[in-house]
């Protein structure tokens, strides 16, 4: 609704991952150029790591687009909450393959006997796992008997793990040094620095069919959406596209840091609040003391207090038994 009053051909602030809209930083090239490597010299295992919102499923539909011009075939993974055998199941059918009603046996010889038949015609396949973080141990280790299917030079199967920092961690943990081992290319995404995210901006709004002599943004809204964004493209695009609503409503051509931090507050951005379930081990044994010792303390304390009331006076009359006091 705002394109018209800013002279906008289409939204230049969508959250999709549209590959046209790729911001091609120095991280960002150096990831693709690794990934395009990975694949077309058949590297076996690759592995991209990022924060949330950095563009990693950006920079994959990106990769997807240049290897299906070269006649990659690849089956994409996006849901990886999956046991292993409806991983497998899913990774036939993305192939083409018929994977209803099949056991663990002939889906792993279906997908073998593709993987061969695609060689031998010389052309290159490959597996994308997106959410990889997400993968239990039993799955990355099907993944890994996956890479097995080779020839004496060359691995038949390309796989490419994507997914947050927690993939890393993941990955170092000592069930998993095999496939650590055959990890052959690693690159990661970070958030993009306040030079970085005024050019995004920029970029974004002349991709839309802006008038780069038009400021719609002033370089002080520009440090407020770093500020509040903290250079991840996802939150930019999001900030900026509430502004360029907010802006419109109020008939405003230019964007100043007011609208930003009202943007920012209404997206409730910088408010974090904790699970019970994120509180580590060490936060919990210590958390665990301290309930401890304040029972301890409150034993204490009432021990103290029972010791100082007077005790009861025992008199003894004739005709009531001696061990039977009156209080």
């Amino acid at each position: 609704m705002y394109k018209a009053f800013f002279n906008l051909k289409r939204n230049p602030f969508e959250i999709t991952p549209d590959p046209s809209f790729l911001f091609a930083t120095r991280k960002h090239n150096e990831a693709l150029a690794s990934l395009y490597y990975g694949v077309r010299r058949h590297k076996g295992f690759v592995v991209m790591t990022g924060e949330v919102g950095t563009g990693k499923t950006l920079l994959i539909r990106c990769l997807l687009e240049l290897l299906t011009r070269n006649q990659v075939g690849f089956a994409y993974i996006f849901n990886s909450r999956l046991n292993a055998m409806e991983f497998l199941r899913y990774v036939a059918g993305d192939f083409g393959l018929t994977a209803s009603g099949k056991g663990k046996d002939e889906l792993l010889l279906s997908i073998s006997d593709y993987l061969v038949e695609r060689h031998r015609k010389k052309l290159t396949t490959l597996l994308v796992v997106d959410e990889a973080h997400h993968l239990s141990a039993e799955v990355l280790e099907e993944i890994r008997l996956l890479t097995n299917l080779e020839t004496p030079t060359q691995k038949l199967l390309q796989i490419l793990l994507v997914g947050q920092p927690e993939l890393n961690e993941k990955l170092d943990s000592t069930n998993l040094r095999q496939l650590k081992q055959r990890i052959a290319l690693r690159c990661n995404l970070e958030a993009l620095s306040e030079e970085e995210t005024r050019a995004y901006i920029k970029r974004r709004l002349q991709l839309a069919g802006g008038n780069p002599e038009n400021k719609i943004f002033s370089d002080a809204a520009a440090s407020a959406i770093f500020r509040h964004s903290r250079g991840i493209p996802r939150l930019i695009n999001t900030v900026c596209e509430n502004a360029l609503i907010a802006a419109y409503a109020h008939q405003l051509t230019q964007i100043e840091p007011d609208i930003i931090d009202e943007v920012a507050a209404d997206l409730r951005l910088g408010i974090v609040t904790s699970n019970d379930s994120d509180v580590s081990v060490e936060e919990g044994s210590e958390q665990l003391r301290s309930a401890a010792n304040t029972l301890l303390q409150f034993h204490d304390f009432l021990q103290s207090a029972r010791s100082q009331q007077p005790k009861p006076q025992v008199v003894i009359r004739r005709g009531i038994r001696e061990h039977e006091p009156l209080i």
